[in-house]
């Protein structure tokens, strides 16, 4: 490793990758040598600075974050990858960790952390947003997520495939009030008020393809 860590910032917004740029480079041990705005550039110039780090927002345009993330390991590329991202939703930190992440920030993150995190992705270590690790320590302990049972789990499932509450009653082989009971207690730990809310929210934690 040199002495002065090489960062690639890729984030389509210019201004928050100026003001990374801004706060990264105030740092003694740390260059940024890259930016890019989508995922497409994002990889072509990981090729070719080769930096220690790249700090990916998970939301490219073209190719994702995590998209980058699984073709710079398929590519057999060094460069550490740190997430970053206004979000903690399932399916962006699973999909940023899955595809070899090292960490995971939100954007809210105080600047002295997010240069810790560069720091510490160097070394061969791993930080992550404190909502982002409570997240992962309840995936690790099983917890299921929003508090849902299994069995409302297996209903919302439904619901995001489009079925009625009739129709979910045939399937699971219980009474359409049943079903009903469940939707609704679905609804009130999710804080939707519509059904098409709730399948959206199973599809953003991947519950559903």
């Amino acid at each position: 490793m040199s002495e002065v860590i090489r960062i690639l910032l890729a984030d389509d917004h210019p201004t928050l990758r100026v003001g990374l740029r801004v706060l990264l480079d105030q740092a003694p041990d740390v260059e940024v040598v890259g930016e890019a705005e989508d995922g497409e550039e994002a990889l072509a110039l990981i090729e070719a600075l080769a930096p220690d780090v790249a700090v990916l927002d998970c939301q490219l345009p073209g190719m994702s974050g995590p998209q980058v993330a699984a073709e710079m390991q398929r590519r057999g590329l060094p460069t550490k990858v740190l997430a970053l991202s206004s979000y903690s939703d399932d399916h962006y930190v699973r999909g940023m960790l899955e595809a070899g992440a090292v960490g995971y920030l939100l954007k809210s993150e105080a600047p002295e952390v997010i240069v810790a995190a560069v720091r510490s992705a160097v070394e061969g270590g791993s930080y992550c947003s404190p909502p982002v690790a409570s997240k992962i320590a309840a995936w690790a302990r099983g917890d299921l997520p929003a508090g849902l049972t299994r069995r409302e789990i297996e209903v919302l499932r439904l619901v995001a495939e489009g079925l009625s509450n009739k129709e979910i009653a045939h399937r699971l082989k219980v009474t359409e009030r049943t079903a009903e009971f469940h939707v609704g207690n679905i609804l009130r730990k999710l804080g939707v008020a519509s059904r098409v809310e709730a399948a959206m929210w199973a599809k953003e934690q991947s519950m559903v393809s």
